[in-house]
Order: structure tokens, then sequence, then C-alpha cells
């Protein structure tokens, strides 16, 4: 699997939980469910859980993520791998898959998504 080399993935902003919990307008509690229940995706960078803020659409998750994560993790996909899958270059989308999602490109994203596998 390609590794996260893109170069926009360097510039990425990530959320803290905190900053999750502000923008969002809910409870800690609430943002780890949303990540237990793969509507977010998260992971820790240098301890702190974090998570892209491309995952959200103004003050709310992007709906479209959670089938996405959901058909990574059949897929047998970590939670790094999916994260590094989203945020790479697909060359069939021409753009990173988080970037399709958000431009409404999302039965393109998972058709690929699903003849991924190991």
């Amino acid at each position: 699997m390609a590794k996260s080399s893109d170069k926009k993935s360097e510039d990425l902003k990530w959320l803290t939980v905190p900053e999750l919990v502000e923008r969002l307008g809910i409870g800690v509690s609430k943002i780890r469910r949303l990540i237990e229940d793969r509507h977010l995706l998260g992971l820790r960078v240098d301890g702190v859980l974090k998570v892209p803020e491309l995952f959200l659409q103004g003050n709310e998750v992007l709906p479209e993520l959670r089938g996405t994560l959901i058909l990574l993790t059949d897929r047998g996909y970590s939670d790094e791998e999916a994260m590094s899958w989203m945020l790479t270059e697909e060359s069939s989308l021409g753009v990173t898959p988080i970037e399709a999602l958000r431009e409404g490109r999302k039965a393109e994203v998972r058709r690929i998504a699903q003849a991924l596998g190991f």
C-alpha cells in the first residue's frame, strides 16, 4: 500500500479532541463514540489523538466518510492504513479519496475501496 507521501498531507491540519469538542459542539465521550463507530477516523500523533480537519464539513462530520471507513475496515485495513489511503492521491481518482468524497464522488471512492484488500 502506498505511504502518505502526497505533499498535501504534509500541510494537513489535524484537530485534537478538545478542538473537535469546540468545533462540533459535543462532548468528549461523543467524539470518542464517533471514532469508535467509524463516523470519524483518528490517529495518535505524538501521543495525542487527532483527526484530519478534512474529515469535517463546516461544523459537522463529513457524512460520506463512515461508509468508506467501514469498507476499508472490512477489507482488513488498520486505522493507520485506512488513514494513509484516505490521504494519499489515488491515481484512478486524480485526487486523494477524502478530496473525492468532499467533491461528492462517494460511489466512485467506495467502488475503489471495495476492490482493495489484502
